[in-house]
């Protein structure tokens, strides 16, 4: 199958989500440079591991989005600025099954990433509250909860500000971690 039709397969599991100034859509083999600028750059990973994806791991990361949708009904989307097209980071829910307490299987895992070079504009919260509004529409009995490193202040702002509160902390990956939930 060429790329072009898996790409088009995929795309139609992804519903577009636009805000004012944003356009949520499925991710695109085209997206890769993009998304590797984004996961390897050590600030962006700061509080997300730490350690800057490789172009291999980044590959294995899209791959990882477009499998969601069709595992699990849900996932990642790609954030685009509108007035110009161009890729600036991911958004989206997963169930990564992970090895932590308390237990996150069966939840919505929500996440997000931005090209540093948008932070500061309130891309971040225009786009959960596009999320968040999609997962009451589409996921309600799901439970939405979100992990975040203590140190990341932007982030937990950001939560904060879509309605998350803190409900548990806890440890993973020999990190001191937050739980939030809404």
């Amino acid at each position: 199958m060429s790329s072009a039709v898996a790409g088009s397969l995929s795309v139609g599991l992804v519903p577009v989500i636009e805000t004012e100034r944003l356009r949520l859509r499925a991710h695109r083999a085209e997206d890769h440079a993009a998304c590797t600028a984004i996961w390897s750059d050590p600030e962006v990973v700061r509080y997300i591991g730490g350690r800057p994806s490789t172009a291999e791991e980044v590959w294995k990361r899209l791959l990882q989005y477009v499998g969601l949708w069709s595992l699990l009904g849900y996932g990642y989307w790609a954030v685009e600025e509108k007035h110009n097209g161009r890729y600036i980071g991911d958004i989206g829910f997963a169930d990564f099954r992970r090895d932590m307490q308390p237990s996150l299987q069966g939840m919505l895992e929500f996440g997000w990433v931005l090209a540093p070079q948008t932070h500061g504009n309130g891309y971040a919260s225009e786009a959960v509250a596009a999320i968040t509004a999609w997962s009451q529409a589409h996921r309600p009995e799901l439970r939405v909860v979100c992990i975040i490193s203590p140190e990341n202040l932007p982030s937990i702002r950001v939560a904060e500000k879509a309605g998350f509160r803190l409900w548990q902390q806890t440890v993973y990956h020999d990190s001191p971690t937050l739980v939030f939930t809404r």
